[in-house]
């Protein structure tokens, strides 16, 4: 018998002896069965980061022998070791020289970075101003910013294209970081959470002799910090995870980014995956860390309103 089938029997067993305990409260049961569901899913949601890591740190000749690490009387410097990721910071050849795995981490955290900075930053000003301010046609004008979320972003490639081809930004970085500073979806978030801030506070600080500005920065952005947070988490995501961008805008080795260059490794890798492998463990490491960053901005979104006071 496999551990899978008796971590299960003997989860299956328990259930009984519980049901037979109390057959007239079945509370515990059901709290029993319901840890036992959330473990599972859990654990299936786990697994393939866990293979990941496993998978990394593996040589090829001993990839498939075990889905993650060995058991111990099994272990080697075949099943643990560096090599992969060695072979990944050696450098990939290019017409300029040597470019470093290394350079590639940079250019894909620098374009995320800035990406997400300034989109949080126009979209939220935009937000502030259709949430607090009137002006001419403003019904007119967020109606036709929330009627082009319905366009698929595909479709407007070539005009955008034709744009950065005109302004003279392809193979550089203004490509990928200029055509999403401002986004409906993001103006749309910001002016939503932004309603929910008294009109009395603003006011207060114009009267104690804040500019308009001062007010954005200090009264408002303080109090929509969790969907700041969650907002700054989706732009970078979809930044640092962006590969048709990069592969059509970016031409010089040294300037292209992870997804781009772990598509490459596909190829260049195919019959070693563990280097392929390596560099993904290390591509998902940035996110992580920012997730983990934030997350108390999550919970206290979460908690809002949880309690009455």
């Amino acid at each position: 018998m496999n551990p899978l089938r008796a971590l299960v029997l003997a989860f299956g067993l328990g259930l009984l002896v519980l049901v037979l305990r109390s057959p007239k409260d079945p509370r515990p049961a059901v709290r029993y069965l319901a840890t036992g569901v959330l473990v599972a899913a859990s654990a299936a949601v786990v697994s393939p980061f866990l293979w990941l890591v496993a998978a990394a740190f593996k040589d090829r000749s001993v990839l498939n022998e075990h889905v993650f690490f060995p058991p111990l009387g099994d272990w080697s410097s075949a099943t643990l070791n560096l090599d992969n990721f060695r072979r990944l910071f050696q450098g990939d050849a290019s017409l300029t020289g040597k470019v470093y795995f290394s350079q590639y981490v940079v250019n894909s955290l620098c374009v995320a970075s800035l990406s997400t900075v300034l989109q949080v930053l126009f979209c939220s000003l935009a937000g502030y101003a259709f949430a607090k301010y009137s002006f001419a046609g403003k019904g007119v004008l967020l109606t036709f910013m929330l009627g082009t979320m319905m366009i698929p972003g595909v479709l407007l490639f070539a005009p955008v294209y034709d744009m950065v081809v005109g302004f003279g930004f392809v193979d550089s970085y203004a490509a990928l970081i200029l055509p999403g500073v401002v986004t409906p979806y993001g103006i749309f978030l910001f002016r939503q959470a932004i309603l929910s801030v008294p009109n009395e506070m603003l006011d207060a600080g114009r009267i104690d002799g804040a500019n308009e500005f001062s007010i954005y920065l200090k009264l408002v952005m303080p109090l929509v910090r969790p969907l700041t947070a969650a907002f700054c988490l989706v732009c970078f995501l979809g930044s640092w995870n962006a590969f048709f961008g990069p592969s059509v805008y970016l031409h010089a080795q040294q300037k292209l980014t992870l997804p781009v260059v772990l598509n490459m490794y596909l190829g260049v890798y195919g019959s070693d995956q563990g280097v392929f492998l390596a560099g993904t463990l290390l591509a998902i490491v940035p996110p992580a860390l920012l997730f983990f960053a934030l997350e108390k901005e999550f919970v206290s979104g979460l908690a809002t309103g949880a309690v009455k006071g």
